[in-house]
Formats: C-alpha cells, sequence, structure tokens
C-alpha cells in the first residue's frame, strides 16, 4: 500500500530527454525537421522565414507582411479562407519577431492535405488586397492608440528607445503616422525579397505519418518557389544607450505608474548566459524571489515585479518591469538597489538556492513534455543561432553553479551606474 503521509523523495535530475528531430534536406533544398510523438491524431507544421523587423526597410512593413498572407490569395479569398480553417478545424497563427516570420498550422491528421492546401496558397501566391489591408490597418492602428493610453505601453517603448538609440530597429518608436504609409506595394516588395523557398525552413511535430511526410515536400520541397535566388543579410545595428539616468513620462490622469529599469546585458551566446539565468531567476523571475519577496510579500507596493533578460539577434538586455501607484515608484526604485546590493555583497543560502534550482528544472520538464512544446524549442535553437546541446549545457548550469558563482555573477553584472530608469505615470 502507498503510504501517503510520506512525501515522495525528491530525486535529482541528472538528463533531460531532448529528442532531436529528425534532419531531412528536400529535393529543393528546403531544411525538414520531424518530431514524431505523441498518440493524437494531430500534427503541427511551422514554416520559418528569415525576414522580421531587423530585415524591414519600412516601419510595419515585415509585421504586416505576415499578417497578410491570411487575407487571400489568388485562388482562396479571405473569408473562404477562415471558412475551410474552421470547417477543417485547424488553426493558424502568424507571427514575426525581431529577425524572422513564422507561420503555424495545427491540423487534424485526416484533414492536413486540404488544410496544407490552403497554406500553400497563402504562401505562393498572396495578393495583399487593398481593402482587406485597409482594414487590418485601421484594427491595428486603433489597437495602437488604445495601447498608447496606457503607461504600460508607453514605459516598454521608452524604455527600449533609451537602451537601443532611436537608430536601431528595436528603438525606433512607431508613430500613428506609420499605419497611413503601409501599401500592398510595400508589402508585395518584402514578401517577394524573404518569402522564397530559398530563405525558409519547415518543422513538423506530432503523430506523423508517412502520407504527411510526402504532402509536405510534394508542395513546398520538390520545386524551387519564389525568387529563391535571392540572399538577404541581417545588417548589423549598435546599441546605443542614453546617457539618461532617469526618463520620467507624465502621464497626469494616470492611477498608477509603470517602470521599467534595465541595461544593456549578455547575450545568449556569452559564456556567463546560463549561469546569468539562475541569478536572474533567484533575483525576480519566479515567484518567490528576492524582488517578489520583498517589495510585493514585504512591503506590498506591488502586485507582481520581475526581472530577466530580452536576447535579441544583436543583444541581451536586462530589464525590471512592475506598475504600482505613483507614490511607490520611488520606493521600489530604492529597493530593487538594494537587493542587487545584497547579492554582491551576501552569498545566497543553500536551502534558497536549492528552491531556485528545483523551481528551473521543474520548468524544463513542463517545457519539453510534448511533441508540440519540442518543437519550439527547437525551433529556437535554430532562430537563435545555438547549438544542439545548448539544452544540456542549461541542465548542467542550473544543477552546478554554486553560491560563490552566484555572488561573482552579481558583483560582475549587478552595477546601478548603467541602469536606465523610466517611469511613466503620475508625478507625485
Amino acid at each position: 500500500m502507498l503510504d501517503r503521509t510520506k512525501r515522495p523523495d525528491i530525486l535529482p535530475l541528472d538528463s533531460i530527454d531532448f529528442s532531436q528531430p529528425e534532419r531531412i534536406t528536400m529535393p529543393n533544398g528546403v531544411p525538414l525537421s520531424l518530431i514524431n510523438a505523441g498518440k493524437q491524431e494531430v500534427v503541427r507544421m511551422d514554416i520559418i522565414f528569415k525576414g522580421g523587423r531587423f530585415q524591414q526597410s519600412y516601419p510595419l512593413q515585415a509585421l504586416f507582411t505576415n499578417r497578410m498572407l491570411r487575407e487571400g490569395s489568388r485562388t482562396i479569398g479571405a473569408v473562404e479562407i477562415a471558412e475551410r480553417l474552421d470547417y477543417y478545424g485547424a488553426w493558424l497563427e502568424l507571427s514575426s519577431s525581431a529577425d524572422y516570420s513564422f507561420l503555424t498550422l495545427y491540423s487534424l491528421n485526416r484533414y492536413f492535405k486540404p488544410t496544407l492546401a490552403i497554406v500553400e496558397s497563402l504562401i505562393k501566391e498572396p495578393l495583399f488586397p487593398q481593402k482587406e489591408l485597409s482594414t487590418v490597418i485601421d484594427n491595428n492602428r486603433q489597437h495602437f492608440m488604445v495601447n498608447s493610453a496606457k503607461v504600460d505601453f508607453v514605459a516598454q517603448r521608452t524604455f527600449l528607445r533609451s537602451v537601443f538609440g532611436a537608430k536601431h530597429p528595436m528603438g525606433y518608436l512607431t508613430k500613428v503616422e506609420d499605419y497611413a504609409k503601409i501599401s500592398p506595394e510595400m508589402l508585395k516588395e518584402f514578401y517577394a525579397d524573404y518569402y522564397h523557398s530559398g530563405n525558409c525552413s519547415i518543422y513538423l511535430a506530432g503523430c506523423i505519418s508517412d502520407e504527411i511526410i510526402r504532402s509536405v515536400e510534394s508542395t513546398f520541397g520538390h520545386e524551387a518557389w519564389g525568387d529563391a535566388s535571392k540572399f538577404n543579410k541581417t545588417i548589423p545595428f549598435l546599441c546605443e544607450p542614453t546617457h539618461e539616468k532617469r526618463i520620467f513620462v507624465e502621464r497626469a490622469d494616470a492611477l498608477q505608474s509603470s517602470i521599467k529599469m534595465g541595461m544593456p546585458m549578455i547575450s545568449r551566446t556569452h559564456p556567463d548566459y546560463l549561469s546569468m539565468r539562475v541569478l536572474m531567476t533567484l533575483f525576480g523571475g519566479y515567484f518567490g524571489s528576492r524582488l517578489m519577496s520583498n517589495i510585493r510579500e514585504d512591503k506590498g507596493y506591488t502586485y507582481g515585479i520581475s526581472s530577466g533578460i530580452l536576447c535579441y539577434p544583436d543583444c541581451g538586455i536586462f530589464m525590471i518591469a512592475t506598475e504600482a501607484d505613483n507614490e511607490y515608484a520611488e520606493p521600489i526604485v530604492r529597493e530593487v538597489y538594494a537587493e542587487m546590493d545584497k547579492l554582491r555583497s551576501i552569498p545566497v543560502s543553500e536551502d534558497e538556492l536549492t528552491m531556485v534550482r528545483n523551481y528551473m528544472l521543474g520548468d524544463m520538464c513542463r517545457t519539453y513534455e510534448g511533441p508540440f512544446s519540442l518543437a519550439e524549442a527547437w525551433i529556437f535553437i535554430e532562430t537563435s543561432h545555438l547549438e544542439a546541446d545548448y539544452f544540456q549545457r542549461s541542465l548542467e548550469a542550473v544543477t552546478n553553479i554554486t553560491a560563490a558563482e552566484i555572488k561573482t555573477l552579481a558583483e560582475k553584472y549587478f552595477h546601478k551606474e548603467p541602469i536606465i530608469e523610466v517611469i511613466a505615470g503620475k508625478k507625485v
């Protein structure tokens, strides 16, 4: 009989099964990665194009090119696309990042072939029709204007501009006028440059049959499609942080303030990065972190506060973020610095470090437990230009880090002088 009065033994986690995809290069050169796992008759397909905000020539060009793919092709109109996907029980997601654009399809196996035909039409023959584009622009403009009244949105934009500089793609602040400049011709230009067989890769995850593989190969893998001769490089951009220590954005009617603090930081390829993830988690990366314990639980200044490293193609950004009543903005800034000083001067206890380790290891197990999450993990490896052993090295970094190493990292990176403080709210 199981004795439920005794908790199960806590066993060390020595390894996680990060099953590598089966890699295929199709006849036209497009890489196809297969993660064949799971018992449910459902499949996920990701088509990835290298081309995002860093590659665009005009503001919002990459975002709207990707978004407009589902608004009509030469053979299928926007309404029919939505109706067909709904009929087959499929789900289509479109998204773009700093330097990639993504199309993700979830489909039942038995309807994969007809849904794949829809995706083929969207990718190979989109129209970017003016009528639908005007509707999408109006909706996005309205959403932008609503967000522009929110202190968190204002603080985030101001913070990015302050750490990257106005000339950097991530530092440029989109304006309402930018929406009026978007045209079908602008989107067709970006589409022609980046949406072709010479600039994409495909992932399949789930219960993958031979028929599904053959369908993808016959659709996207036999012949070149688009202008596959085009080769585009990512232009390097330099971060040019402001010399201002404090930036305050006045919102006289704000009921609370949004606080963003941070500075340029190491990227994922830096030797210290994986160990820094542990420090960042301990500092402000989970509910029991130093920042949460002090500023939320002890002081009651905010409902939540977090810290982490935001990673971009050319750099990382250390950021602390929270929202609170206007009167607590200054005390929160002081307490953030106080917690940084503690980590620089006092080694963490073994009990606290063990708790952080267990949290991070448990999170890793949850993140990589199914075929779809594994697909996201390997897509992350590809788009972040990391080596295949990244996950194992992450596991080892979490397992092996010591309190002394945590203190050394804090001494090395937790300096108050270069941190930029952005507060959007009402002066008190």
